[in-house]
Parts: structure tokens; sequence; C-alpha cells
């Protein structure tokens, strides 16, 4: 278990099928200086896309070397999200925040949100982002051009589970308007945090 010191922030998960623009809620809720939230950078076993950095979007391991992690209990969660492509949430980046004074947000899928909800439910706000409906979501996923058909196939078949465990989730933000998606996440982390 963590560090009893540091069980001093709160825990703030968002999570979503791919591209129901949880990245974009959770990258504006940072800039807002006044939640004095800092993002939890989740552990993966995938490969670098693009020009991303270790330490900064993620912190990449080998799958040896993540599932040594996992052996050695160093996760608050994982998750084998795609075939030997595993994510997770090393404790040591929660106490690292935590000693700072600050809050936790989360940008992680449904399984390792709700597993954080179970392990601190009275800490934690757990947020799903909902897409208008499945076409929006092939639509927003094929926009950012990031990855093949295989892939954004991939997405959408696992999009129907994800969005069947909405309602386990303490509240649901329905991303069909981005600004009011953005101001509706702000005022339900802004009440969580200074109740």
């Amino acid at each position: 278990m963590l560090k009893e010191a540091t069980k001093q922030g709160k825990l703030i998960v968002f999570s979503a099928p791919s591209g129901s623009g949880k990245t974009t809620i959770v990258r504006h809720l940072l800039k807002q200086e006044e939640l004095n939230l800092e993002f939890s950078i989740s552990a993966t076993s995938r490969e670098k896309r693009g020009n991303e950095q270790h330490g900064r979007d993620y912190y990449y391991l080998s799958l040896k070397e993540f599932k040594n992690r996992i052996k050695a209990d160093d996760f608050l969660e994982w998750e084998e999200v795609y075939r030997d492509n595993f994510y997770g949430t090393l404790k040591t980046e929660i106490e690292r925040i935590w000693a700072k004074g600050k809050h936790v947000i989360f940008d992680i899928d449904v399984s390792g949100g709700l597993r954080i909800k179970r392990k601190f439910p009275d800490q934690t706000l757990a947020v799903f982002v909902k897409p208008p409906d499945l076409n929006e979501l092939v639509r927003r996923l094929k926009e950012r051009g990031e990855e093949s058909e295989d892939k954004i196939s991939m997405r959408v078949a696992k999009a129907p589970a994800e969005l069947a465990t909405a309602p386990l989730f303490d509240v649901i933000v329905v991303n069909s308007n981005l600004e009011s998606a953005l101001e509706n996440a702000y005022k339900l982390v802004y009440d969580f945090i200074n109740k």
C-alpha cells in the first residue's frame, strides 16, 4: 500500500473510450492553477508514438520489466489493455505528487479508474467521459490521424464494453459540446477538492 504519511491529496480519475475527449478535458483542468492538480504519468509496455517522451507522456518499460514490477507489487493498478500492451499506475508516482501537496489527476482506462476508486473510495472522484455516440467516436479517432484502421477498429470494438461501465463511475460527463464538457468537469473537480 502507499506510505501512510503521504495520504493527503485527492485522486481525480477521468476514464472513457478512446476518442471521447478525456485527454483534452484533463489537459484543460491541469492549466487551472487553483485546482492544484498534477498529472499521474502512467507506465506502459507499448512503444513510444511520435515525439512522446519517457517521464513526460509515459514511463516506458519493457514488457519484461513491466511484468517484474507487477510481481514486485509496485503498481496501484495495472491492466493488459491490448495483448502485450500493459498500462499501470506506479505507487511511487502517487507518492511523488502527494509529497508536493498536490491532487492527482488520471487519464486512464475504465478498469484502472474503477480499481483506484475501490482502493480509495472517499478520496477519489471517478468521472466517465461519454461521447455522444459511436459514430462520433469513430470520426474523432480517424480525425486524429495517429493510428491505422486496424488500431481504430480495435478501439471501436472495445468501446461498447467500456461504455457499459459508465454507471459504475461517480459521474458521467457527456462530451457532445467541448465547452460545456470543460465547464462541467471543472465544476465537478472544484467542488470535490473543496468539500
